[in-house]
């Protein structure tokens, strides 16, 4: 798909980020306070997961689209084509904000086989050599997958095992393993998940934090006060208890951003309490045109001005 600057100002056009009295339920139903469209977003900066971004295009053209929309850096998956990944982001402005291993779920380091456990290790440590070339500091891994053919305690062991493996690998590049809670049924709350990354006794392990994944069970704003300064970067998306429990849990995702359950004002008071980066990226939507790049960014920045 080509896109133009026609197609790029009338996408802007649509919505705009900093005055749209934005429709619908949740944060969105509610009257701003007047002084919301001039309060400051936190000092937070905006990226967005690149598996989110579900255009047709190059790379160049898809950075082209999210800079027009008014995002400030991306989240490549590993394994890119690293050379197109900084010509994109150097000829839009786009930071590279972070990166997510492309490996995790196909090669988890919980696997029973060992031999699949080492291409996992490789896999990750693809990953923490994009995020050193693209000049970012975190990876997000999802540490372990809890199933029938593996246990609990056994996820714990493998898991920490390889993290200890690729530890050497992120000290010399600088680069920061960020364990992310997702439904794996692994780490299933704050005060686990805290033990689990001190256990490393290390800077470079910390805590990629994704506020909808939390919802189905608990409340974003105590993991993110306990975890603290552990937490290296977040992730946004919304989640409906309503639409989970009536049509499947992973259906409560289809939502659309600020009108689901999450307590965006109480979420973002922990933040600014506790969050110590600056970038907060979106894993919202499927984001296949200019215009709901530009309608999701709407939404983000709305959310990181409430009180």
């Amino acid at each position: 798909m080509n896109l133009n600057r026609r197609t790029f100002l009338k996408s802007a056009a649509v919505l705009s980020a900093a005055s749209l009295p934005l429709g619908g339920g949740g944060i969105f139903a509610q009257a701003a306070p007047a002084s919301t469209s001039s309060r400051p977003a936190g000092n937070f900066k905006k990226s967005i997961m690149w598996g989110t971004v579900k255009m047709e295009g190059s790379v160049l053209e898809k950075c082209t689209a999210i800079k027009a929309a008014g995002y400030e850096g991306i989240e490549p998956n590993s394994h890119m084509d690293r050379r197109e990944v900084i010509a994109a982001a150097k000829s839009t402005g786009l930071a590279i904000s972070s990166v997510c291993c492309n490996t995790h779920w196909k090669k988890p380091l919980s696997h029973p086989d060992s031999a699949v456990r080492r291409e996992g290790i490789d896999g990750m440590i693809v990953a923490l050599e994009d995020a050193a070339a693209y000049g970012t500091d975190a990876v997000l891994l999802v540490p372990g997958v809890v199933n029938a053919e593996v246990s609990y305690d056994d996820c714990w062991t493998r898991s920490v095992e390889g993290i200890k493996r690729l530890l050497p690998v992120a000290e010399k590049l600088k680069v920061q393993i960020c364990i992310e809670n997702v439904w794996n049924k692994f780490l299933l709350s704050p005060l686990e998940a805290r033990r689990y990354v001190d256990q490393f006794n290390s800077p470079l392990v910390k805590f990629y934090f994704d506020v909808g994944n939390i919802l189905d069970y608990g409340w974003p704003e105590q993991w993110i006060r306990i975890l603290g300064d552990r937490i290296a970067r977040v992730h946004f998306k919304e989640f409906s208890k309503k639409i989970a429990a009536e049509q499947g849990a992973r259906k409560g995702f289809k939502v659309p951003f600020g009108e689901g359950d999450i307590n965006w004002p109480e979420v973002m008071t922990a933040l600014r309490g506790s969050y110590k980066n600056r970038w907060i990226a979106t894993e919202q939507g499927s984001n296949k045109t200019p215009a709901e790049l530009t309608d999701l960014h709407a939404r983000f920045e709305k959310i990181l001005r409430l009180p």
